[in-house]
């Protein structure tokens, strides 16, 4: 296959050509040279590469290629329809492949729609009626929207799963297949992600055709400008770990300042970036619960470097492009192997040099070699000489723990406490020693009745029934009848 050294020679219109160069891109990426003419040719297409190598400019070019003879400059909505749709498992993902469509069709008459939930549906369903060509979605959304019948696929000739390992093992495969299944039967279906495990190539048999396997380097493999290091510590230690690698793990022993931290759970993202907070470090999170309005708020203002650490769950491991981010702590050890790939990918982009950190613990070893099988690379996991933070606030102690966390006292504070030995002879001194009491031994004797007592009680006992056997029996009756006799 050819080696294309520039975009002139794809046979792509001058418009799109002078639309990436605005952009500054120049020289194609390897998976843009060998994806953009296979793509043109209509075939479909399974593409892996390396996370940040410019997967969407490599099936998004020559799609827009293919689309031009239908543009028109018409105000009807009936000229403007859907003919290509993409398909992401994020919202982030998706605002990143539309913004990048929409900079690519700039010149030219075609219209782009995205489509995502969390946001209210108003605008976009303002857009789909309006008429566009090119539809960039999350799944759920969209069938909400076919739904309501502002749209229709009915036209369809190219459709992208975009992450496409992500869309098929994260239960995205109900709402595909109805999508799929809405879609003509004659189309174009192009996978592209970063990984390919062996059951997502038999699942992407179902509804590719005879694909074209291009893969641009070693199926699952990291970037080699990335720099990849282990550090082994305990649980407890976590937290002053960060802090000490956002003050001095930076070039030349200085401050990092802008970072993407990433954990596995909603609560641990919370949780730690309120504390770097309280730490005084200007640090946001980003997780599933946050709207819509709330993430795209914190990523702008990280992007701006307005936020110099932005906690994140998985949610941000995909569609999240951001120029020269020169670091990323892996702050948990990721549940799926494959999410390390994603997560570091976000740093080491377009050619940039980028460094990823990875904190280790004792129960992190099975999912650290999990990681090094599938990237075929062996970690050498060092330690690290850290501050400590000190006591962590009540506040965010227990009922927010991520994974391995007992909640227990931090180390830092044990550290403090005096040798086992002295506090052992200290507590003893200072133990509750209660005075010595007189042993009355009436309280051991057995029970024995009061004479006087009993033959009062005895006399009672014989009143009562007297005046019971005097009173007439039909009275009993009617009082448990609820009258009386009169």
């Amino acid at each position: 296959m050819s080696d294309y050294t520039d975009f002139d020679h794809f046979g792509l219109d001058q418009r799109i050509v002078d639309a990436v160069k605005e952009m500054g891109y120049t020289t194609p990426t390897p998976i843009q040279s060998k994806a953009i003419p296979i793509v043109m040719q209509g075939k479909d297409v399974m593409g892996a590469a390396q996370t940040g190598t410019g997967k969407t400019a490599g099936f998004a070019l020559p799609i827009i290629q293919r689309l031009l003879p239908h543009a028109n400059t018409s105000m009807s909505p009936a000229r403007h329809a859907v003919r290509a749709l993409v398909l992401a498992p994020t919202r982030e993902l998706a605002d990143q492949v539309a913004e990048n469509v929409k900079k690519y069709i700039a010149k030219t008459p075609l219209k782009c729609a995205t489509v995502y939930g969390g946001v209210d549906m108003d605008p976009q369903t303002q857009a789909l009626r309006a008429g566009v060509e090119i539809i960039v979605a999350t799944p759920g959304r969209l069938l909400d929207h076919l739904q309501m019948k502002n749209t229709s696929l009915s036209q369809v000739q190219m459709v992208v799963l975009d992450e496409a390992d992500r869309m098929l093992d994260m239960g995205f495969l109900p709402d595909i297949s109805r999508i799929l299944n809405l879609l003509p039967k004659e189309r174009q279906s192009l996978m592209f992600s970063a990984t390919f495990s062996e059951e997502i190539k038999r699942l992407a048999a179902n509804f590719l055709r005879d694909p074209q396997l291009l893969e641009v380097a070693r199926r699952n493999a990291t970037a080699e400008l990335i720099r990849q290091d282990v550090i082994k510590l305990h649980d407890s230690e976590k937290t002053d770990a960060l802090l000490t690698l956002l003050k001095s793990g930076g070039h030349d022993g200085g401050p990092i300042k802008q970072v993407l931290v990433f954990v596995n759970a909603k609560i641990e993202c919370r949780r730690l970036a309120r504390q770097l907070q309280k730490a005084g470090v200007n640090a946001d999170a980003i997780h599933g619960d946050k709207t819509q309005d709330e993430r795209m708020k914190a990523l702008d203002g990280f992007k701006k470097g307005e936020i110099e650490v932005l906690v994140a769950t998985d949610v941000a491991a995909r569609g999240l492009d951001i120029v020269d981010l020169p670091f990323v702590i892996n702050y948990d050890v990721p549940f799926n192997a494959e999410d390390y790939v994603h997560r570091i990918g976000r740093t080491g982009r377009a050619g940039a040099t980028g460094v990823a950190i990875m904190l280790m613990t004792g129960a992190d070893e099975r999912g650290v070699q999990a990681i090094e099988r599938l990237i075929k690379q062996q970690f050498t996991p060092t330690t690290l000489e850290m501050e400590r933070s000190g006591r962590v606030d009540r506040a965010d102690r227990p009922a927010e723990r991520g994974r391995g966390d007992r909640g227990g006292r931090d180390r830092g504070d044990r550290a403090e406490r005096p040798p086992r030995g002295e506090r052992t002879e200290r507590d003893a001194g200072r133990s509750y020693q209660p005075a010595a009491q007189p042993v009355d031994d009436f309280f051991s004797k057995p029970y024995q009745p009061n004479d006087a007592a009993v033959k009062a009680e005895n006399e009672a006992a014989a009143s009562n029934a007297a005046a019971t056997s005097k009173a007439e029996p039909r009275s009993r009756v009617a009082a448990l009848l609820g009258g009386s006799k009169r």
